[in-house]
């Protein structure tokens, strides 16, 4: 089974990529989504949090306390770095479990993350995908979508890799620039897999 990264800014299509994969019967992990999974139901996370923020990171019903943590790393950049090294081992086992128990007979598996090198997923993937798409077009997206203003979503890019990193490190590329037809890009990857 070739398992392929799919990476990309904010605003780039990662997501919509991902689903067209899903509707091609491709199985796709979602990062972001299992993370926050985790990190409210892995005991070895739970036990690190609790060890480093305190019992207060979670919330008496059990649930994590979003604010305490998304104020402890905004705080500082170093808090973000210690909050990842709880938290992407047990991601990256997790993906492995999820591609186990795959169907054997499928031939690709998907894992969809924003910060696939930075993260050391990349380690875990055959292959990495860079949806691609110029600055101007995924900061509309990007606003759109979040209702946010110009000033929100700008910091929120300037934050992840640049551009020109991912796409060194990339081994393919999708362009999302509305010119030419995503699940048409998509096949041909496929294809050349």
């Amino acid at each position: 089974m070739v398992r392929i990264g799919i990476t990309g800014g904010i605003g780039s299509g990662k997501t919509y990529v991902c689903q067209i994969m899903e509707r091609m019967e491709i199985p796709v992990y979602y990062c972001d989504s299992e993370a926050k999974r985790l990190m409210s139901e892995s005991p070895e996370i739970r036990c690190s949090l609790t060890g480093l923020l305190g019992s207060n990171v979670y919330l008496p019903d059990g649930s994590l306390n979003k604010k305490l943590l998304s104020d402890y790393i905004f705080a500082d950049k170093q808090h973000t770095l210690q909050i990842n090294r709880i938290v992407h081992p047990v991601v990256k086992r997790d993906f492995l479990d999820f591609v186990c128990k795959q169907d054997k007979t499928i031939r690709f598996c998907a894992l969809e993350s924003a910060i696939l090198f930075e993260s050391g997923f990349r380690d875990v993937v055959d292959v990495a995908v860079l949806i691609d798409a110029p600055w101007s077009l995924r900061l509309q997206r990007a606003m759109l979508r979040d209702a946010a203003t110009k000033e929100q979503i700008e910091a929120r890019m300037r934050s992840q890799m640049a551009d020109e990193d991912r796409r060194r490190q990339a081994d393919f590329c999708i362009c999302n620039d509305e010119t030419e037809d995503l699940e048409d890009q998509v096949k041909k990857l496929l294809e050349r897999l």
